[in-house]
Protein backbone atom coordinates (compact mmCIF):
# COMPACT_ATOMS: atom_id res chain seq x y z
CA UNK A 1 0.00 0.00 0.00
CA UNK A 2 1.31 3.70 -0.65
CA UNK A 3 0.32 6.41 0.91
CA UNK A 4 -2.26 8.43 -1.37
CA UNK A 5 -1.07 11.95 -2.51
CA UNK A 6 -2.07 14.52 -0.08
CA UNK A 7 -0.83 17.37 -2.45
CA UNK A 8 2.32 19.41 -1.80
CA UNK A 9 4.96 18.33 0.89
CA UNK A 10 7.12 21.63 1.84
CA UNK A 11 9.87 20.75 3.85
CA UNK A 12 10.84 22.98 6.66
CA UNK A 13 14.23 22.15 7.22
CA UNK A 14 15.32 25.07 9.13
CA UNK A 15 17.70 25.52 12.30
CA UNK A 16 15.29 27.26 14.24
CA UNK A 17 11.38 27.36 14.54
CA UNK A 18 11.32 30.89 13.50
CA UNK A 19 12.65 30.72 10.25
CA UNK A 20 10.51 27.24 9.70
CA UNK A 21 7.14 28.81 11.31
CA UNK A 22 7.70 32.16 8.74
CA UNK A 23 7.96 29.29 5.68
CA UNK A 24 5.03 27.65 7.08
CA UNK A 25 2.96 30.48 7.27
CA UNK A 26 3.91 31.33 3.40
CA UNK A 27 3.28 28.24 1.82
CA UNK A 28 0.12 27.01 3.84
CA UNK A 29 -2.69 27.72 1.25
CA UNK A 30 -0.84 25.43 -1.00
CA UNK A 31 1.00 22.80 1.00
CA UNK A 32 -0.88 19.27 2.13
CA UNK A 33 1.96 18.54 4.83
CA UNK A 34 4.46 20.36 6.40
CA UNK A 35 7.45 18.84 7.13
CA UNK A 36 9.36 19.18 10.36
CA UNK A 37 12.78 16.81 9.76
CA UNK A 38 15.38 15.68 12.45
CA UNK A 39 17.45 19.16 13.09
CA UNK A 40 14.53 21.51 13.53
CA UNK A 41 13.14 18.93 16.07
CA UNK A 42 16.14 18.07 17.80
CA UNK A 43 16.74 21.86 17.83
CA UNK A 44 13.40 22.53 19.30
CA UNK A 45 11.81 19.58 20.49
CA UNK A 46 7.59 18.73 20.62
CA UNK A 47 7.40 22.64 20.47
CA UNK A 48 8.35 22.76 16.78
CA UNK A 49 5.90 20.27 15.70
CA UNK A 50 3.21 21.46 17.91
CA UNK A 51 3.90 25.45 16.39
CA UNK A 52 3.93 24.00 12.60
CA UNK A 53 1.03 21.75 13.32
CA UNK A 54 -0.84 25.34 13.63
CA UNK A 55 -0.42 26.09 10.14
CA UNK A 56 -1.25 22.59 8.54
CA UNK A 57 -0.71 18.28 9.03
CA UNK A 58 2.69 17.60 10.23
CA UNK A 59 5.26 14.99 8.39
CA UNK A 60 7.55 14.08 11.32
CA UNK A 61 10.63 12.89 9.35
CA UNK A 62 13.00 11.14 12.04
CA UNK A 63 13.60 8.34 10.21
CA UNK A 64 13.88 5.75 13.53
CA UNK A 65 15.80 2.97 13.51
CA UNK A 66 16.46 0.93 16.31
CA UNK A 67 14.88 -2.25 18.01
CA UNK A 68 11.21 -2.20 17.91
CA UNK A 69 10.57 -1.99 21.71
CA UNK A 70 12.35 1.14 21.38
CA UNK A 71 10.97 2.12 18.50
CA UNK A 72 7.66 1.20 20.06
CA UNK A 73 8.27 3.52 22.81
CA UNK A 74 9.16 6.27 20.53
CA UNK A 75 6.00 6.59 18.70
CA UNK A 76 4.35 6.08 21.57
CA UNK A 77 5.99 9.04 22.95
CA UNK A 78 5.40 11.29 19.86
CA UNK A 79 1.88 10.48 20.11
CA UNK A 80 0.58 13.48 22.19
CA UNK A 81 2.29 15.33 19.53
CA UNK A 82 -0.47 14.16 16.76
CA UNK A 83 1.99 13.96 13.39
CA UNK A 84 -0.17 13.32 10.83
CA UNK A 85 3.09 10.82 9.45
CA UNK A 86 6.01 10.02 11.09
CA UNK A 87 9.03 8.01 9.24
CA UNK A 88 11.18 4.59 10.26
CA UNK A 89 13.60 3.04 8.41
CA UNK A 90 12.71 -0.40 6.94
CA UNK A 91 16.05 -1.26 7.09
CA UNK A 92 14.88 -2.06 10.93
CA UNK A 93 13.40 -5.14 10.11
CA UNK A 94 9.20 -6.63 9.83
CA UNK A 95 9.58 -6.54 13.32
CA UNK A 96 10.72 -3.19 14.16
CA UNK A 97 8.12 -1.96 11.39
CA UNK A 98 5.19 -4.00 13.16
CA UNK A 99 5.61 -2.40 16.35
CA UNK A 100 5.79 0.98 15.00
CA UNK A 101 2.67 0.55 13.65
CA UNK A 102 0.92 -1.48 16.66
CA UNK A 103 2.37 1.86 18.84
CA UNK A 104 0.55 3.89 16.37
CA UNK A 105 -2.51 2.20 16.06
CA UNK A 106 -2.85 2.87 19.73
CA UNK A 107 -3.59 6.26 19.18
CA UNK A 108 -7.18 5.53 17.78
CA UNK A 109 -8.73 7.49 15.29
CA UNK A 110 -6.78 9.81 13.70
CA UNK A 111 -3.38 8.27 14.36
CA UNK A 112 -0.03 9.21 12.94
CA UNK A 113 0.77 6.87 9.73
CA UNK A 114 3.92 5.20 9.20
CA UNK A 115 5.62 5.25 6.50
CA UNK A 116 8.98 3.18 5.66
CA UNK A 117 12.16 4.72 4.28
CA UNK A 118 13.47 2.44 1.66
CA UNK A 119 16.85 3.90 1.00
CA UNK A 120 17.94 7.22 1.65
CA UNK A 121 18.32 9.09 -1.45
CA UNK A 122 22.42 9.60 -0.68
CA UNK A 123 22.79 6.40 -1.38
CA UNK A 124 24.39 5.20 -4.71
CA UNK A 125 24.83 1.35 -6.31
CA UNK A 126 28.41 1.62 -4.41
CA UNK A 127 27.44 3.33 -1.45
CA UNK A 128 25.09 0.45 -0.78
CA UNK A 129 27.55 -2.16 -1.98
CA UNK A 130 29.87 -0.50 0.68
CA UNK A 131 27.43 -1.62 3.39
CA UNK A 132 26.84 -4.83 1.74
CA UNK A 133 24.10 -4.28 0.22
CA UNK A 134 23.96 -5.93 -3.46
CA UNK A 135 21.67 -5.27 -6.18
CA UNK A 136 21.54 -1.12 -6.19
CA UNK A 137 19.38 0.95 -5.45
CA UNK A 138 15.96 0.23 -6.97
CA UNK A 139 16.17 -3.89 -6.19
CA UNK A 140 16.61 -2.81 -2.19
CA UNK A 141 13.92 -0.34 -2.42
CA UNK A 142 11.63 -2.84 -3.74
CA UNK A 143 13.12 -5.72 -0.70
CA UNK A 144 12.47 -3.29 1.76
CA UNK A 145 9.39 -1.51 0.30
CA UNK A 146 7.82 -5.43 0.49
CA UNK A 147 9.26 -6.09 3.73
CA UNK A 148 7.59 -3.11 5.05
CA UNK A 149 4.20 -3.06 3.57
CA UNK A 150 3.43 -6.74 4.50
CA UNK A 151 4.66 -5.43 8.07
CA UNK A 152 2.50 -3.10 8.32
CA UNK A 153 3.51 0.54 7.30
CA UNK A 154 1.25 2.96 6.18
CA UNK A 155 3.30 4.01 2.99
CA UNK A 156 6.94 4.39 1.72
CA UNK A 157 9.38 7.19 1.11
CA UNK A 158 11.52 6.36 -1.59
CA UNK A 159 13.22 8.83 -4.05
CA UNK A 160 11.35 9.41 -7.39
CA UNK A 161 13.71 7.12 -9.58
CA UNK A 162 11.90 4.31 -7.24
CA UNK A 163 8.07 5.69 -7.56
CA UNK A 164 7.29 3.30 -10.98
CA UNK A 165 9.12 0.21 -9.63
CA UNK A 166 7.18 0.53 -6.53
CA UNK A 167 4.14 0.77 -8.15
CA UNK A 168 4.19 -1.82 -10.60
CA UNK A 169 5.47 -4.38 -7.57
CA UNK A 170 2.94 -3.03 -5.20
CA UNK A 171 0.26 -2.11 -6.72
CA UNK A 172 -1.53 1.25 -5.63
CA UNK A 173 -2.92 0.58 -2.15
CA UNK A 174 -6.46 0.45 -1.08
Amino acid sequence: MIVRRCGLCVALDAPDLATAEGWARSVVPQAGLLKVGLELFSAEGGAAVRRIAAHGPVFLDLKLHDIPNTVAGAVRSLAPLRPAFLTIHAAGGAAMVAAAREAAERMGEGRMRILAVTVLTSLDAAALAETGVAGGPVQQVLRLGRLAVAAGADGLVCSPREVAPLRDALGEGP
